[in-house]
């Protein structure tokens, strides 16, 4: 169990890794659609990047599972990351950290400026609309966008006006899948261990 910094108690799992290129923090889907930390994506990535020499932090945000708390709409959950960037720096106060979310983790973690992290990973985000407006769009800090070509929510067409003025944001499209990534959770892993160790790189 994790502390939020509003007293709220998240149910996370760690692992650390022994001469750790750099760490990070996956923050799973949508909770009010059966998103968890055993989200494929993020079970396939809590699994990978270990692999890949990364510490890494998963965690349920409030309300699911066995962690504290009430779904906020993404706006106390900014909470739920910083909690977890936390216990990475306690692990290992060395590694740099990225901030990987797929769909609403995306969203929630783009809105996660912490001065701890390295730069962020968003996986199908959902940028459509005013879910477009994120915290980390002006910030200097690397930013690459893994975005289905059929997704049904925020397909590229889509997506790029929104970011197209964004600083420091490379746009990646993950063809013959929608947003739910079917038959692709093998390559967007591979994107984002291939992008995090080209980070790790230069961190």
């Amino acid at each position: 169990m994790i502390d939020a910094l509003d007293g709220i108690r998240l149910q996370a799992d760690l692992v650390r890794v022994d001469a750790a290129r750099g760490s990070a923090v996956v923050a799973h889907p949508h909770p009010l659609y059966g998103g968890d930390r055993f989200n494929p994506i993020v079970d396939t990535l809590f699994r990978r990047l270990p692999e890949a020499g990364f510490n890494v932090a998963r965690f349920d945000f409030r309300g699911v599972n066995d962690s504290e708390g009430e779904h906020d709409h993404g706006d106390a959950e900014r909470l739920d990351v910083a909690a977890a960037i936390e216990i990475l720096e306690f692990a290992d106060p060395d590694s740099p950290i990225w901030l990987v979310g797929y769909s609403f983790g995306s969203l929630v973690s783009l809105n996660v400026v912490d001065p701890r992290v390295a730069g962020w990973v968003a996986i199908a985000p959902p940028l459509v609309g005013d879910a477009g407006r994120c915290l980390a769009a002006s910030d200097h800090r690397r930013k690459l966008l893994l975005v289905a070509a059929h997704d049904q929510f925020s397909p590229p067409s889509a997506v790029q006006p929104v970011v197209v003025e964004w600083q420091s944001t490379e746009t990646r499209v993950i063809d013959s899948t929608d947003h739910f990534l079917g038959g692709r959770v093998g390559i967007v892993a591979d994107n984002v261990v291939d992008h995090l160790i080209g980070e790790s790189q230069t961190a």
